[in-house]
């Protein structure tokens, strides 16, 4: 086993021992399993920096490296694609631990040899590894335990160079959850936590976009390629996603908004006209209407049926007939299914209950939601059609300090 720091600055000898260049840095290719193997060093000779491929090595060690011919090709070095330097590209680069759900700070770089071959095993985040880059050599540093991060778990590797970028960080982020990733992500630069998101599937990044800041979620989609931005605008909630476009520049909106599909766009285009502060702005056409004529039995066979819901159902709320959205009633789920299935909808429904009017005051409705313990709150037209729905986690972020919002669970999300 080696570490990076052992090995950068040692001798390049010749076949016969004598010193004919040093190791500047150890180069890896990604892409190749998850311990990406060395395929060379980047060697200085006279100021001259060459590329030297890791079969021209007999011998690679903490005494440097020993040569297997005495030819070398000085023409200067040029990274090649999937190439990693690890002294540049990754030695105090920040990167995200996956099993930790943390970003930290590579301080060395693991290497092992195995059937004749160096890999990249792990990261050392430890402030041993600092001391041993920095200490003259032999120093022992504490007694306090290296940790060693494996490489199997680095979900994405923080640095400038374009060509670096883990090939599987996106099936490794995804192993985490939606809130998990955006909080990585806003650890990182913008540039970097842009990366990220970019890098994971369409419903991925809709839902970390949905637990990241307002400010957050417009730039990262107005940066994006336009039809990808689209695409992941129709995963996210048709209010999440109204709330996106309507922090961006209207034309940039409209065209964002044109690249939508047809029922995600219709969605979408409803919720644009209202204000922020209004019930308008704050609710959501997410939710299911069923015909008062059903019974008990009918309704819940309905929603069996249904191709699409809401991800979190609490109350259904029942028209006059079938292809009305006027009004009647409103029936949580959990009495849904303890009613007798041949009874009618609505002799189980609730016919006194709290609704919202979308040119309401949107404080207002948070705080009528709370004091009635409301999940959910429909709103209403003036002829009573219903519109949307306010979420209790929706109206409980305009009521708690701005401190404090992210640590609300998404009851809906």
């Amino acid at each position: 086993m080696l570490y990076l720091s052992q090995v950068l600055g040692r001798p390049i000898r010749d076949m016969e021992g004598e010193r004919v260049a040093t190791i500047k840095d150890v180069i890896v290719r990604l892409g190749e399993g998850e311990h990406p193997p060395v395929t060379g060093f980047v060697a200085r000779y006279r100021r001259r920096d060459f590329f030297l491929s890791r079969w021209r090595v007999a011998e690679f060690g903490e005494q440097g490296a020993r040569l297997n011919s005495d030819i070398l090709d000085l023409r200067p070095f040029v990274r090649r694609e999937s190439e990693v330097l690890l002294a540049r590209d990754v030695l105090d680069k920040q990167l995200i631990d996956v099993d930790g759900k943390r970003v930290v700070r590579v301080n060395d770089v693991q290497l092992i040899e195995a059937a004749g071959e160096w890999r990249v095993t792990g990261a050392d985040v430890s402030l041993q590894g600092l001391w041993r880059r920095l200490l003259p050599q032999g120093f022992t540093g504490s007694r306090r335990p290296v940790e060693v991060l494996d490489w199997a778990d680095v979900g994405y590797l923080a640095t400038d160079a374009a060509t670096v970028q883990l090939k599987s960080s996106s099936d490794k982020l995804a192993r985490l959850h939606p809130v998990e990733i955006a909080r990585l992500a806003e650890s990182l630069s913008y540039h970097q936590g842009a990366e990220i998101i970019e890098g994971l599937d369409d419903e991925t990044a809709a839902e970390t976009l949905e637990e990241m800041p307002a400010e957050h979620q417009a730039r990262i989609i107005s940066d994006m390629d336009e039809e990808r931005a689209a695409d992941i605008l129709e995963w996210m909630s048709p209010d999440e996603a109204a709330d996106v476009l309507g922090d961006l520049p209207e034309e940039k909106a409209e065209d964002l908004l044109n690249r939508m599909e047809g029922e995600e766009q219709a969605d979408v285009a409803e919720l644009l006209p209202y204000e922020d502060d209004t019930a308008g702005g704050l609710m959501t056409t997410e939710f299911v209407t069923l015909p008062r004529s059903l019974t008990v039995g009918e309704a819940l066979a309905r929603l069996r049926e249904m191709a699409e819901t809401p991800n979190m159902i609490y109350y259904l709320y029942v028209v006059e007939q079938e292809g009305s959205w006027k009004l009647s009633g409103v029936i949580a789920l959990r009495s849904l299914i303890l009613a007798d299935p041949g009874v009618p909808l609505e002799d189980v429904m609730r016919y006194d209950f709290q609704k919202a009017h979308p040119d309401d005051n949107a404080r207002e409705v948070a705080q009528k939601m709370a004091e009635y313990n409301l999940l959910a709150l429909p709103v209403v037209d003036d002829e009573d059609d219903i519109l949307g729905i306010i979420t209790v986690d929706d109206a409980m972020e305009i009521l708690v300090p701005k401190g404090w919002r992210h640590r609300l669970p998404r009851l809906f999300g």
